[in-house]
């Protein structure tokens, strides 16, 4: 409850991304249109508190980590990489899948005789 930043982006986690993975987690279970979109808001909501994340813990000096070096690069940067790491796979597939789509779309239709 003391760090103002950390109880925004927890509570945004909360309510918003924690809703929303469970949607786009039945949507591609139901193979719905709307799954790569879905997937693109989750990716890209879930990258940017990442790099909010790391980047106020940059700024304060990684004041709140502790600085010994297997705590430091394996837990915070290692294991904490792993949430810039899979939700930027995630959107760069998104990003492939609604491109592909939209090129399937915009090719010219040849009328049938």
């Amino acid at each position: 409850r003391s760090d103002g930043f950390t109880v925004a982006m927890e509570t945004v986690t909360a309510w918003a991304w924690g809703p929303l993975s469970l949607l786009t987690f039945v949507a591609f279970l139901r193979q719905h249109p709307a799954r790569y979109v879905l997937q693109l808001l989750l990716s890209l909501g879930q990258l940017y508190g990442d790099v909010l994340y790391f980047a106020t813990e940059a700024l304060a000096g990684w004041s709140h980590s502790d600085p010994r070096p297997l705590y430091f690069w394996g837990y915070l940067v290692g294991l904490n990489g792993l949430w810039l790491l899979v939700p930027g796979l995630l959107l760069a597939d998104s990003c492939y899948q609604l491109a592909t789509a939209q090129s399937a779309l915009d090719r010219p239709r040849h009328k049938a005789h």
